[in-house]
């Protein structure tokens, strides 16, 4: 099972998602579980992005919502981590 490492970012945006849609939130959960436990959960629909965001990857959440997310190792364990850069609409993080 992969870390999980959110960026204040991403908590933000978490929060303000969450705030307006409180449905969302368990879609969420539920996705980021799925991250941690399988990447390529083909449920996930996990992809590279190129141009401004190359060397991130995304994955979705519901229809119209993404997680943005850098793959890295931890520092003093290399393990696979997972660090989620920022959450929202496909207009508000591409």
């Amino acid at each position: 099972m992969r870390e999980l490492i959110l960026t204040p970012r991403f908590e933000r945006a978490f929060l303000r998602l969450t705030k307006k849609n409180r449905s969302l939130q368990s879609q969420i959960e539920t996705a980021l579980r799925r991250m941690a436990e399988n990447l390529n959960d083909p449920r996930l629909k996990t992809h590279h992005l190129s141009g401004q965001l190359a060397g991130l990857h995304a994955c979705s959440v519901a229809y119209d919502c993404r997680i943005v997310f850098a793959r890295q190792k931890h520092r003093k364990t290399g393990a696979g981590v997972l660090v989620l850069v920022n959450i929202g609409s496909h207009e508000e993080v591409y």
